[in-house]
């Protein structure tokens, strides 16, 4: 099992040293890296992160752009061109970076993409600007694969790529091989989707690029441990995870406040593995055969061999 986890839960409990966290991060279960550019690698020239991620016997699995300061009106789509034209170079250094520390995927969310009022943008205008830097970022770095993440909300009020569908159409649109989605399990819980029929969409498609786990209530991007309050949707995503030999690391997107980060990345774990055992001693078959069923009683009769 290919295992990230947020490192921004560990640094401050480090004094922002991440090569003491990834120093406590392999010795905890995790085996890759997933790094917030720029803000992780900033100091790092790509040659000494690579060392450094080598040295602590972990792999690189890909960067996420974080857009700070001047892009709080918008990143790709920002209606002063000279903003979108910083992210979209924001993106490129991205892909050398990635490539260069050995990375697969370039994760992108555009927090800042979308709108508070009515009549605040142009949202043709806006489309075509994303696509074509998606475009742009794809053709620049054909050798890596390029994942939108979407969330409905937060920052702004109205996030513009804020649904599977959406996120699809806009691929569909950028039509580039190497172009996918990252789901986040609490976005989609923020938007009412079930996790799992996002999960079915993306992946029979081949655009399941990237995975980030957690769980939470869908009135915010709580950011809880992996299976604490939506436990048979987790195992539904998984199990179509299993389904379509989704192989690409699974990232823990999980905010512990309270909690010591090192005892909750564990907790993530153990219950990673619980759920890959329950799928494996009922058996894919079997879940196959309920689905077919369509039966409701049928399915509560699958809930309690789990709980079994």
């Amino acid at each position: 099992m290919k295992i990230a986890t947020r490192l921004n839960s560990f640094l401050p409990r480090y004094d922002g040293d991440i090569k003491s966290v990834f120093k406590v991060i392999k010795e905890i279960g995790t085996n890759y890296v997933d790094l917030n550019y720029p803000e992780h690698t900033a100091g790092f020239k790509s040659e000494e992160m690579k060392a450094l991620i080598e040295l602590n016997g972990l792999k690189a699995n890909g960067v996420a752009l974080r857009f700070r300061s001047e892009f709080i009106n918008g990143e790709l789509g920002n209606s002063d061109v000279s903003i979108s034209n910083d992210a979209l170079e924001l993106c490129k250094e991205a892909a050398d970076y990635c490539r260069e520390i050995g990375g697969e995927v370039v994760t992108i969310w555009l927090g800042f993409d979308g709108f508070d009022y009515p009549f605040q943008i142009d949202y043709s205008t806006v489309w075509n600007q994303i696509k074509n830097n998606v475009i742009a970022v794809a053709d620049y770095a054909p050798d890596l694969k390029i994942s939108i993440e979407y969330k409905p909300f937060q920052p702004r009020a109205y996030a513009f790529i804020d649904s599977v569908g959406v996120a699809l159409m806009m691929v569909n649109d950028v039509n580039r091989d190497n172009v996918g989605i990252t789901l986040d399990y609490c976005h989609m819980l923020m938007k009412h989707e079930n996790p799992a029929y996002a999960m079915d969409l993306v992946a029979s498609r081949g655009k399941l690029f990237g995975m980030h786990v957690n769980d939470g209530y869908g009135l915010n991007d709580d950011g809880l441990m992996v299976g604490t309050s939506s436990f048979m949707q987790t195992i539904e995503f998984f199990y179509y995870a299993k389904l379509y030999g989704y192989d690409h690391a699974i990232y823990f997107d999980t905010f512990p406040i309270i909690e010591n980060p090192i005892d909750e990345c564990q907790q993530n774990i153990k219950m990673m593995k619980k759920i890959d055992e329950i799928i494996e001693r009922i058996g894919m078959d079997e879940f196959g055969r309920v689905i077919k069923q369509n039966s409701a009683i049928n399915v509560s009769d699958l809930m309690l061999k789990i709980l079994n």
